[in-house]
């Protein structure tokens, strides 16, 4: 099974936004999860070897979180500057991933034009040829960041103590990607 995998890995697969999900998890108040995602994003993932290399661009307007009051709040200067920081970009710098398309991604993220190191968690369930003849990997992904690393400081006290909204940010990637 892991030869029949890591052979279909191999080549270049582009991200299909249609199901693909880029999303954010932020504790609000302290005590309640918001979700979020960002549906306009292009992305490729390149699998070969040591020459492995993955590449995304994300519309940071393109923000939801099921409410438009909040989605308007963060495009917003208080958090992405939307008008000044159109988008957000992630680069590969090194893959360490197993015959089965599983381990880490290290990479450059970059908001609000400042560029910080993360490593994704990535965990790949295969290759499957859809009803339509396209070759589609299926993987998740995920890493957790401080925003205020990358100037996203809007911060309201709470009188508890705490704040409105966690700096611990949870990003999260279920992707479906074709390959080309």
């Amino acid at each position: 099974m892991k030869e029949f995998i890591m052979a279909n890995l191999t080549g270049t697969w582009n991200l299909d936004p249609t199901h693909t999900e880029i999303g954010f998890v932020a504790r609000h108040a302290m005590v309640t999860k918001v979700r979020g995602n960002f549906p306009e994003l292009t992305a490729q993932v390149t699998v070969d070897g040591e020459n492995s290399k993955a590449a995304a661009t994300i519309k940071t307007a393109s923000i939801n979180t099921g409410n438009s009051d909040r989605d308007e709040h963060v495009r917003g200067e208080d958090f992405f500057d939307v008008e000044k920081h159109p988008e957000m970009t992630f680069e590969s710098t090194a893959f360490n991933v197993d015959e089965n398309g599983n381990g880490t991604v290290e990479g450059d993220l970059t908001i609000k034009s400042i560029t910080k190191p993360v490593t994704l968690n990535v965990e790949t369930f295969g290759v499957e040829t859809d009803p339509f003849g396209n070759e589609r990997m299926g993987f998740e992904a995920s890493t957790t960041i401080d925003r205020t690393d990358f100037g996203i400081d809007f911060q309201a006290p709470l009188k508890s103590g705490g704040m409105l909204v966690s700096n611990k940010i949870t990003i999260e990637i279920d992707g479906s990607a074709i390959k080309a």
